[in-house]
């Protein structure tokens, strides 16, 4: 059988075609998945999608017309997939549940650092062989307070570098994790966590009742010098309402690996292009924002537990089991 996969990168594809190597043929695209884009799957009984591909209820109709009975999404979030559709139409749907949490919550602090020491700026400076130091200066994170809003293996692995710190640690989830109470975290209020942290990162999934979850009210209540950053899901910040605040002269720095409109910006090449995006846009250009495109995942390790954990899915698919990775 051959598998249609959208939205592979040039590091992914052979990768992929060696895990599939003597059990099914790939046929890799760069393209993400969208209504435009999902006539090209027609006759493929297997589709695998990226994080942010469009598989809206048009989207997945157009797919199940066309032969498409099973879709193997190399992410963790679904939160681009109408299930309900999906399950109307007989669709198996699979997802990766875990891979690393070592590789988002390491690039969540290498966003903190960065922006905390003034990296990007320093690095520009240094390529024009302009070695001052007036506008660099950081602070040490040692005996400060971090906010873990989400302590879940990405926030508790995110906690246990924190605590190689030496920093405070509150948390705020719907759980209390053990292993982080082990460490020292305290769990408190998400107000309570907002005004007291120095440095604030996101890990929860993005739902409904945590979209926006940093709004205007959230961040007014931060510290005007916090850091914050999300290397979740865009949709958890309120992007108008940072903009807000940032132009107020507010926070020392934002990290954000996220957007929550990136689909159709990130992943790609726009560089010649005029970006419509005006949030975007004047989001870049704030000198303590430093905004990356979705890659905290993006090591040899997690990305190659993503497709081990596709192929998985696909066999499992077609031996009718289901999974943990099962969404219909």
């Amino acid at each position: 059988m051959e598998i249609l996969a959208f939205g592979v990168t040039a590091d992914e594809e052979p990768l992929l075609e060696r895990a599939f190597a003597g059990q099914h043929e790939v046929r890799c695209l760069g393209v993400f998945l969208s209504e435009d884009t999902a006539p090209i799957a027609a006759g493929y009984e297997v589709v695998s999608s990226s994080v942010n591909a469009d598989l809206s209820g048009r989207v997945l109709r157009t797919l199940a017309a066309g032969g498409t009975k099973m879709i193997a999404q190399r992410s963790t979030g679904f939160n681009n997939i109408d299930l309900d559709v999906a399950k109307s139409l007989g669709m198996t749907v699979g997802r990766v549940s875990y891979y690393s949490p070592y590789a988002v919550a390491e690039f969540a602090w290498t966003l903190a650092m960065a922006v905390n020491r003034r990296i990007v700026r320093a690095s520009n400076r240094t390529r024009d062989f302009d070695f001052r130091l007036n506008g660099l200066l950081g602070r040490d994170m040692h005996g400060r307070t971090v906010g873990v809003l989400g302590t879940g293996k990405i926030g508790e692995a995110f906690t246990r570098i924190a605590h190689g710190f030496g920093m405070n640690l509150l948390g705020w989830d719907v759980v209390e994790n053990p292993r982080c109470l082990e460490l020292g975290m305290k769990y408190v209020d998400k107000d309570v966590l907002l005004a007291s942290a120095d440095l604030v990162s996101l890990h929860v999934p993005l739902l409904d009742a945590t979209h926006h979850i940093i709004d205007s009210a959230a961040l007014k209540s931060m510290k005007d010098d916090a850091i914050l950053v999300n290397s979740s899901r865009g949709g958890l910040v309120d992007t108008e309402a940072l903009v807000a605040e940032l132009r107020a002269g507010r926070f020392t720095g934002v990290g954000l690996d996220v957007y929550e409109a990136e689909a159709g910006v990130f992943f790609l090449d726009k560089s010649l292009e005029a970006v419509p995006d005006d949030t975007l846009a004047r989001l870049i250009t704030f000198p303590n924002v430093v905004v990356t495109s979705h890659q905290a995942y993006y090591t040899h390790d997690a990305v190659g537990q993503i497709i081990e954990a596709t192929v998985r899915n696909v066999a499992d698919y077609l031996a009718g089991r289901r999974s943990e990775n099962t969404l219909t």
